[in-house]
């Protein structure tokens, strides 16, 4: 699915590395646990977060991920959206729940991670 059809369903706002919502993501993994990000994501996933910092840019580096989504109307701060630039990792954020998020990807093709 592509980020700027997700970026419509869920009325998102991009915060960082704009040019990257051409990129099409395979699945969607919601966790404020980087650790289970780590355990658990591959490429092509799209992560789902309610954290801001730049651990979360560090775990999508790790991970080749090439978009993060904040939800519950996060905006992370300058260095964080400095560090996604520098990284090409698209960063939205959305006033909806994780919840609500997820339910309407799923809802409109996007799957989970296999565990």
């Amino acid at each position: 699915m592509q980020l700027k059809y997700i970026m419509e369903l869920i009325e998102a706002d991009v915060v960082a590395h704009k040019s990257g919502v051409e990129y099409d993501v395979q699945t969607a993994f919601g966790s404020d646990l980087m650790s289970d990000v780590l355990a658990y994501v591959e490429e092509d996933t799209l992560l789902i977060t309610g954290l801001t910092n730049q651990q979360v840019i560090r775990t999508a580096e790790m991970l080749d991920l090439k978009a993060i989504l904040f939800v519950r109307g996060k905006i992370p701060c300058s260095e964080v959206i400095n560090l996604a630039e520098e990284k090409q990792i698209v960063l939205m954020t959305t006033k909806q729940s994780l919840f609500n998020v997820s339910g309407v990807l799923y809802q409109h093709g996007l799957s989970g991670i296999k565990l």
